[in-house]
């Protein structure tokens, strides 16, 4: 009896030892199993990212081995640079904080960010992306704009939430590279702070919009041509920026097109979500293929038709390597592009 309950505990451990990915599903579920994550989100309440993010916690949990609540909190601040600088230095580094800021953002060390940018861009472990965006700026009809030509013969003001924001970074593109005359105005709290202060006539329009917030939120105002989208920033026409000239269209120098490549590419990341730098693996692991569980799951695609939000998502491995190769590119490049967002 002896000898058969030896067999009996020798063949159950050594099924354990044969199914490694078995006992760490299980560690990482007894990790989660009533926890809760903090999903961080670099914007105010009402915005694209905003709704992304929410849209995103009403469903991640239940893919999470452990099925932890997924809780969103709001922290606006520089187009997400308050969140990534908490996430990397301050917030628990178990796979309870995740953030969601601007892909600008991630790339401000590259691009100059100085002593406010706190982190390391590949340092974060990267999860997911929800969508492939591309960006536009555009005009509310009180501008007195009809096309693009008409932003440099008269200035123009343009909101913003802060200098690492796209809806700064695009602005100075339509001023370094396409010669609009722009004046910029920062301290709105997220594009939906911009766009509020656009319909009370305080600024003439904004960049930092995008291809799926027009479909979403802007297509009544579109439809009855309150806000114009003047410009768009893809290599190709979108058809939801129906009418808006391509900032591409509008340069002629293929050097300062590989320019625009690297500020506007950052679209393929157009909503990213980061945790922490030297998260367990296995966590990492398990939170990358539950966040692409919940791209699939038809109850999230439901909710995001609901809300009229695009889906077209990337793996956290993906978003890494995307990451990874602006800093592969050619210094020539990347001084290039840092120029024309207005940086030395």
């Amino acid at each position: 009896m002896f000898a058969r309950s030896m067999l009996t505990i020798l063949f159950a451990f050594s099924l354990l030892l044969s199914s490694p990915g078995a006992v760490r599903a299980d560690a990482v579920a007894d990790f989660y199993k009533g926890k809760t994550i903090s999903l961080m989100i670099g914007f105010g309440v009402g915005g694209g990212y905003d709704t992304y993010s929410r849209l995103l916690a009403r469903h991640y949990g239940r893919h999470i081995p452990g099925n932890p609540n997924v809780v969103p909190k709001n922290m606006p601040g520089s187009g997400g640079l308050k969140v990534a600088n908490y996430l990397y230095n301050a917030a628990p580094k178990t796979g309870t904080s995740l953030g969601v800021f601007l892909a600008s953002t991630a790339l401000e060390p590259l691009f100059g960010g100085g002593k406010k940018a706190k982190f390391k861009t590949t340092g974060f472990s990267w999860i997911g992306n929800m969508n492939n965006e591309i960006f536009a700026c555009g005009v509310w009809k009180s501008s007195g704009v009809t096309k693009f030509s008409d932003m440099r013969q008269k200035e123009i003001i343009f909101g913003s939430t802060g200098k690492s924001a796209v809806t700064s970074q695009h602005a100075r593109v339509l001023q370094h590279v396409l010669g609009a005359k722009l004046r910029i105005i920062y301290g709105y709290k997220g594009t939906k702070g911009v766009n509020l202060a656009m319909n009370r006539g305080e600024v003439n329009g904004s960049c930092g919009l995008t291809a799926s917030t027009v479909v979403a939120r802007w297509n009544r105002d579109v439809d009855a041509g309150n806000l114009r989208i003047i410009v768009q920033f893809g290599r190709k026409d979108h058809p939801a920026l129906r009418g808006a000239e391509n900032a591409y269209s509008l340069v002629k120098s293929e050097d300062t097109k590989k320019a625009l490549d690297v500020i506007f590419r950052q679209g393929e990341a157009g909503r990213p979500v980061a945790g922490t730098p030297d998260m367990p693996k296995d966590r990492v692991a398990a939170l990358r293929k539950a966040f692409m569980a919940t791209m699939k799951d038809p109850k999230f695609l439901a909710d995001a038709k609901k809300t009229r939000l695009t889906v077209v998502p990337s793996s956290g491995e993906e978003l890494a390597a995307l990451f990874g190769s602006f800093y592969g590119m050619p210094k020539s490049v990347i001084s290039a592009a840092k120029k024309a967002i207005g940086r030395k």
